[in-house]
């Protein structure tokens, strides 16, 4: 098999697309490292993967995350301003680990069991 040379740009653009398909999980792998409230949860999204979410996606989606038990909120004061700091359960750990095993298992699987499932 031929060695292939992705270019930084391509990774990139591959990074960003991922994140854009799998937001959910990647909002729940940040808020499980510090529970965070929107606007840093928008500013973080941008710093790590150059991608800028609008207030009118990402708070559906909170909402969303937090209807289904994947995570929780409470007002809190964070400097010096009343916000709605969202935190995972363990629910939304659960979430991330079926995600992994799932996407780990799609990577292994041989390249005939991958064929035959195209019949």
């Amino acid at each position: 098999m031929e060695d292939i040379n992705l270019n930084e740009a391509f990774i990139r653009n591959m990074e960003r697309r991922f994140v854009k398909s799998f937001l959910d999980l990647f909002i729940l792998k940040s808020i499980q490292s510090e529970p965070m409230w929107g606007y840093k949860i928008l500013k973080k999204t941008e710093a790590l993967y150059q991608i800028k979410l609008r207030h009118g996606a990402l708070y559906p989606l909170l909402n969303a995350l937090e209807a289904n038990g994947f995570t929780k909120s409470r007002q809190e004061l964070q400097k010096g301003r009343i916000r709605k700091v969202y935190r995972i359960t363990p629910k939304g750990t659960q979430l991330i680990k079926t995600y992994q095993n799932f996407l780990k298992q799609q990577l292994q699987k041989p390249k005939s069991e991958m064929k035959g499932k195209n019949k």
